[in-house]
């Protein structure tokens, strides 16, 4: 199995720290906030990891290298200087995705900017359908929640406890097979197709094929700077050496 790390984002609800540095860059708990995920795709067994990049994105390969050092090989699928939206990112990446493969295997989907004690381990290496999705209780800062999650681990765009989604999950490529007919308004950035992905879970969920599961641990959407500097406190004070 391989990985995608969506990290193209302008990070503009963390300015200024991201008027310099791009936000899964940033440093959380001494390490940048990527790093926390590729140390735990290594763990995982996985090889190699697709970073998708766009504002400052020179900057990941100056950092992170080739991945030598958690045993991973990274590849780094640059959308251009305007960032794809996560369907048109996913999109932009699945040729380095299927590199060396059959095209169609599974793969695991990570958010940069994000922080949490989930393990990936519990995640399928082959979904049921077309997509299982990590799913948390909604944050402070956005308490509507994204979708539902059904008695049979079926997720669901309504329900009467809405969840937020966690920006994890295992996809399949075919999740954006017929994505034309879908997406109703079709934007282009650097002459690539700009869309978000959340329509086509939509459409896919009305049928049964988006899975899914109730992570309970913690979990933080890194989306401000506020946020940043209170998970980095909570982090160096759980490794600070007990006295």
């Amino acid at each position: 199995m391989k990985a995608l790390i969506f990290a193209a984002g302008l990070g503009e609800r963390m300015r200024p720290l991201t008027d310099t540095t791009p936000k899964p860059l940033l440093r959380v708990g001494g390490k940048p906030l990527i790093e926390w995920h590729l140390e735990k795709l290594a763990a995982l067994g996985i090889r190699d990891v697709v970073v998708n990049t766009s504002w400052l994105a020179d900057q990941f390969p100056a950092m992170l290298g080739d991945g030598a050092r958690w045993g991973l090989r990274l590849h780094y699928a640059y959308e251009g200087d305007t960032p794809l939206e996560t369907g048109g990112g996913m999109l932009n990446a699945l040729p380095l995705l299927a590199k060396g493969d059959a095209g169609d295997a599974p793969f695991l989907l990570v958010n940069g900017d994000v922080w949490t004690d989930y393990d990936f381990a519990r995640l399928p290496r082959a979904p049921r359908g077309l997509a299982h999705l990590v799913l948390v209780d909604p944050p402070a800062q956005a308490t509507r929640g994204d979708f539902a999650l059904d008695a049979d681990g079926h997720v669901r765009t309504d329900g009467q406890h809405m969840l937020t989604y966690a920006g994890i999950g295992v996809y399949r490529p075919q999740l954006l097979d017929g994505w034309r007919a879908i997406i109703a308004a079709l934007a282009l950035a650097n002459g690539k197709p700009k869309f978000p992905l959340a329509p086509l879970l939509r459409a896919h969920m009305a049928r049964g094929a988006v899975t899914g599961e109730h992570h309970r641990g913690r979990w933080t959407d890194v989306g401000t700077p506020e946020r940043l500097q209170r998970l980095d406190a909570e982090l160096r004070a759980q490794s600070a050496p007990s006295t």
